[in-house]
């Protein structure tokens, strides 16, 4: 089973520690985005591949975000990995992701919060094992290559160190989680409107 694969490779020990922050941690190398380096706008995501909250915004708002704001070269995108229940998977499908490189990275991160039914639909985890195994053939790993990349050590370590980093000086506490311009941002509606009355002052220079 994944979850004892993981804890072979100590993913066991990793605790979430509560922290506080008021500054957003500055983009840096180790960040996946989607857009411009250099866009008015920056708009960072904590999120976990496991998280329900997270794989709704990624079903019914990134595509629009993607399509008026990323995609057009508007804003930046960055996403930064959280760790949620089960954390084993939900650290599995980060090191997935990390291993099937920059070009798949959000594909495969697409793919497994849109699997979350089918992994967790049962109350288990029990599917989600076979479904890490496929999302990571459909990108061209072999079964060894997924065992060794979800069991990797210093992975996990990096995983749980961003974790901290977050917890400690982002006040980040739950997911999905958001940033605009290195400033909290709370959704109100859950919808698209909320980014586009955001963006709006913003890409406008007001």
């Amino acid at each position: 089973m994944l979850n004892t694969l993981l804890k072979i490779a100590g993913v066991g020990a990793l605790l979430l520690m509560a922290g506080c922050g008021s500054k957003v941690s500055p983009v840096g190398d180790g960040d996946m985005s989607l857009g411009p380096d250099n866009a008015k706008v920056t708009l960072i995501e904590y999120a976990s591949v496991t998280c329900a909250h997270c794989a709704e915004f990624n079903k019914d708002v990134m595509p629009e975000l993607m399509a008026k704001y990323i995609t057009p070269g508007k804003i930046r995108y960055v996403y930064r990995e959280f760790l949620t229940e089960p954390r084993d998977i939900s650290a599995a499908g980060i090191l997935l992701a990390r291993c099937s490189g920059k070009a798949n990275y959000f594909k495969v991160n697409d793919a497994i919060m849109r699997s979350q039914q089918e992994m967790f639909g049962d109350g288990t985890t029990t599917n989600a094992l076979p479904v890490l195994q496929r999302i990571a053939k459909s990108v061209g790993m072999t079964e060894k290559e997924f065992n060794k990349c979800v069991t990797d050590p210093k992975g996990l370590e990096r995983i749980q160190n961003n974790v901290d980093k977050y917890l400690k000086e982002d006040d980040v506490e739950g997911t999905p989680t958001f940033f605009i311009n290195g400033k909290k941002f709370e959704r109100k509606t859950g919808t698209i409107a909320d980014f586009d009355e955001a963006f709006k002052p913003l890409l406008e220079g007001k």
